[in-house]
């Protein structure tokens, strides 16, 4: 598949290649020979602005947090990601045209089981100013399920909304794999004065004016919400394996999602087992 990267404006081309069990998900820049695919993992992420970025011996892959949302929402842990270009397309903001192309291509099931991990106790992990959090805690079901609150504050154009959701690929596909990314229009002007989001226009993605949505509208009601749960769901992915357990999200973003799932690697604890599928 090919598009437009929303934070370089860079034309890119993507391919999913299927991967042996264990392989885990990876990123290969085939425009930089003779690097190595980076790992999916949250010890390759760097600190970015609004979006996930992952390093590798000086190469990265910016944005990652979509393509990761649709293969983790699929149940896909091993997996190549060619790309010839810093980072995936942008497509319409979602990953359902990500979804759609790997659910046209096939899935093929392993025999091999691979590890999950079980959260059995309680935490919780704030932002460094105490304005956001992200709390998990134990379910009697093996599932991962999360809820999130959104709320920027009565003054927003961005209404507060609560969503939530036990991931399993039916319920990814119909109630998150579509919802956009979102921005309020006020914040354009900033980010394109930093070089990005050049070739993005309000058909890619929604801009939320004082009036409503800019020149696109909804597809859910609660699409802001539903899009915030894609985004934990890409980032939680790179814990490199499934959780069982709720979390529970209040204002949460890419770093705060970040910090949690370095505090669920510091926690982890002796796998169980599951099948799941390249």
């Amino acid at each position: 598949m090919c598009g437009v990267g929303f934070f370089t404006g860079a034309d890119v081309n993507l391919r999913f290649v299927p991967a042996a069990a264990d392989y885990g998900v990876r990123f290969r820049r085939v425009d930089c020979p003779g690097s190595e695919p980076i790992p999916a993992r949250i010890e390759h992420v760097v600190d970015s602005h609004r979006r996930t970025v992952i390093e590798h011996q000086s190469v990265r892959v910016e944005m990652v947090e979509h393509v990761m949302a649709a293969l983790a929402g699929l149940g896909i842990d091993n997996c190549t990601v060619e790309l010839d270009a810093p980072e995936p397309p942008g497509c319409d903001g979602s990953c359902r045209e990500f979804c759609d192309r790997i659910l046209d291509a096939g899935i093929e099931e392993l025999d091999q089981p691979t590890s999950s991990f079980v959260i059995s106790n309680t935490f919780r992990v704030l932002s460094d100013d105490g304005h956001a959090e992200l709390a998990a805690r134990p379910l009697v079901r093996p599932v991962e399920a999360v809820t999130y609150t959104l709320d920027y504050g009565a003054r927003s154009v961005i209404p507060s909304q609560v969503y939530s959701i036990e991931l399993t690929r039916e319920a990814f596909v119909e109630e998150i794999a579509f919802a956009r990314t979102f921005i309020p229009e006020s914040e354009i002007r900033g980010l394109k004065a930093r070089g990005y989001g050049q070739r993005v226009t309000a058909e890619d993605l929604l801009i939320v004016g004082t009036d409503g949505i800019v020149d696109n509208s909804l597809r859910a009601p609660d699409e802001f919400v539903r899009h915030k749960i894609l985004d934990c769901i890409g980032d939680f992915a790179l814990f490199g394996c499934e959780f069982h357990g709720h979390v529970s999200a209040w204002r949460s973003g890419h770093l705060l999602n970040h910090r949690f799932i370095r505090r669920l690697s510091e926690l982890r604890s002796l796998p169980t087992t599951g099948n799941r599928a390249a």
